[in-house]
């Protein structure tokens, strides 16, 4: 299955963000420098060191908060091996966003509510989510592996522990937004936490063979999926799926690049310019991924 990235670029100048478009252009543009990447996604950075402004296309809030984080760090990976002071600062802001326990509120109180989701304004900001705090420290974790000053973060040491406690504590039931990106953490950290591959055999009994698990809440057709457990090619969740059901998955991915070039998602948004965000982001990431499992 061949995918057009020229279809891509077109597409993502039709109707990306000028940070998708900066991603793009890094990461298969050929030759491109990090600076124009970092420069877009410091539009969205606040005095505080966090991020905002509806970096998170369903938050539209101007607040700093974890879900924006998730997205920063996204760019902070892409231009690895170059590294940034920004991604020092931004674990310094989660330090300061963490709660006793460790872990990070899904999110923070959002005092200007316009346009976004319900369930990012509704959030107790006094209640640690595992499903927040495990997948930004995921990609935290991969930042870390050429940066040694988010290697070395307070902050991203406690969320770890946080995030291996809560999930050797998962039950069947458990949300599958939730068990997902508790995967990729376990899948980020084994690298440098051995026990964290010892707790995929804990997630086994929850995740069906084919990889799918229905969102609660979500819409009718929306699924977690293989990829969604175990994006990378050689950790440790991969163990969790058969190499036909991966390989298929990887198929309907590439199958998935629309006749405008991009890749849609299966889930509904909460603004206009979410609509199209999201669909930008889905487009780079999917790039993303086919590139890391050999499919670019």
């Amino acid at each position: 299955m061949s995918v057009d990235l020229t279809a891509a670029a077109d597409f993502l100048a039709a109707a990306g963000r000028v940070l998708d478009r900066r991603r793009f252009e890094l990461l298969f543009g050929g030759g491109a420098e990090p600076g124009p990447v970092l420069a877009a996604v410091d539009g969205y950075r606040n005095a505080d060191g966090g991020y905002g402004w509806g970096l998170e296309p369903d938050l539209r809030s101007g607040t700093s908060q974890p879900g924006g984080a998730l997205h920063a760090f996204e760019v902070f990976a892409d231009v690895a091996p170059a590294t940034t002071g920004r991604a020092r600062e931004l674990c310094d802001w989660l330090g300061s966003a963490t709660l006793p326990d460790g872990g990070l509120p899904f999110a923070l109180p959002v005092p200007d509510p316009a346009a976004s989701a319900p369930f990012w304004t509704g959030a107790d900001p006094a209640r640690s989510s595992l499903q927040i705090t495990a997948v930004v420290a995921a990609v935290a974790h991969r930042v870390a592996g050429t940066d040694p000053a988010v290697a070395a973060s307070p902050w991203l040491a406690r969320a770890t522990e946080h995030c291996l406690t809560a999930i050797g504590g998962l039950h069947p039931g458990t949300h599958a937004m939730e068990l997902a990106f508790a995967a990729q953490f376990l899948d980020a950290a084994a690298p440098v936490r051995p026990e964290a591959a010892d707790l995929v055999d804990h997630l086994r009994p929850f995740v069906p063979a084919d990889g799918l698990l229905h969102v609660a809440g979500g819409a009718e057709d929306e699924y977690m999926r293989p990829l969604d457990f175990a994006p990378l090619p050689g950790g440790p969740v991969r163990s969790l799926f058969a190499p036909a059901v991966v390989e298929a998955e990887l198929d309907r991915l590439a199958a998935g690049q629309r006749a405008d070039g991009g890749w849609a998602v299966d889930f509904a948004s909460y603004s206009p310019a979410a609509t199209l965000e999201w669909r930008g982001h889905r487009t780079v990431q999917a790039l993303v991924l086919l590139r890391a499992n050999g499919r670019l």
